[in-house]
């Protein structure tokens, strides 16, 4: 290991490792460049690909989201851009939970959603496309649909789980899990122009007095309609508690529900007890 550092060392510019020089690592060292990109940061040094992030989070900061676990349910129209975010932010391990397959009527919102993909498993193609954007990045897909009886072996180690999905009695269910397994969950939902997002911590039951009194009902986008901005919108700041989570910092929309209205351009934050 002591080799590798100094050959890292040598190769950095500006303490950033450039993607040829970590890839060429990776075939010199017989490592992945997963492995590489760990020895780089534990270094000090920064993939050149997170240059951007620096102003925002250090390399400590970067090391920590490389080694947090985090699973997305659900990967359709909040669910896709989720993923991608967490890749490009850096988040080492990603679990994508979804049964589905792509349908025309996805094109218009979801972004893993393609002419090409129609017809394929959206957790195949999701994890294709992290591998593509970053390789070092361990991306597992579980072509399930989430239940309470594989919930424990689906969310099992993770830091954090990341609600996208579009049933309120399996939203209810994936609260109730996370909170048995003390995982934090971060919830968003869209419909029309609006949104909203709630990050539970384990204790509390935001969501239950949410939706628990329309556990059987379906969501609002059904009768509202799904857009192509509200997903990508609700995704971000989704992303956005999670990063907080994950490095302990800033102020979580916890107890509460942050409701995104766009038409009027309006985000207000409401309290909830439980």
């Amino acid at each position: 290991m002591q080799d590798l550092r100094k050959h890292l060392m040598s190769r950095s510019q500006n303490d950033l490792l450039l993607w040829a020089d970590q890839k060429a690592a990776a075939e010199a060292f017989g490592m992945t460049v997963r492995q590489i990109e760990e020895a780089a940061l534990e270094a000090g040094l920064l993939p050149a690909r997170y240059q951007r992030n620096q102003k925002t989070f250090s390399t400590d900061d970067q090391l920590k989201l490389f080694r947090s676990t985090v699973a997305v349910i659900g990967c359709g129209g909040l669910g896709g851009y989720i993923v991608e975010e967490l890749a490009r932010l850096g988040v080492g391990q990603l679990r994508a939970i979804d049964s589905d397959v792509f349908e025309e009527h996805n094109l218009n919102r979801q972004l893993m959603s393609t002419i090409s993909s129609l017809g394929k498993s959206k957790v195949e193609v999701t994890a294709a496309r992290v591998n593509e954007i970053n390789p070092a990045v361990k991306i597992v897909p579980f072509r399930v649909r989430f239940c309470k009886e594989n919930a424990n072996s689906l969310l099992a180690d993770s830091d954090v789980g990341v609600d996208a999905l579009d049933s309120v009695a399996t939203r209810l269910e994936l609260a109730a899990v996370c909170g048995e397994l003390g995982i934090p969950l971060v919830h968003g939902a869209i419909a029309g122009w609006y949104g909203q997002i709630v990050s539970q911590f384990p204790g509390e039951k935001t969501l239950q007095t949410i939706y628990g009194p329309c556990a059987n009902g379906v969501g609002a986008e059904k009768r509202l309609g799904n857009p192509s901005y509200t997903p990508a919108i609700v995704a971000s700041l989704e992303v956005a508690e999670v990063c907080k989570i994950l490095l302990n910092r800033g102020t979580c929309v916890a107890r509460a529900m942050l409701v995104i209205n766009l038409l009027d351009m309006e985000f207000s934050k409401v309290k909830i007890g439980g």
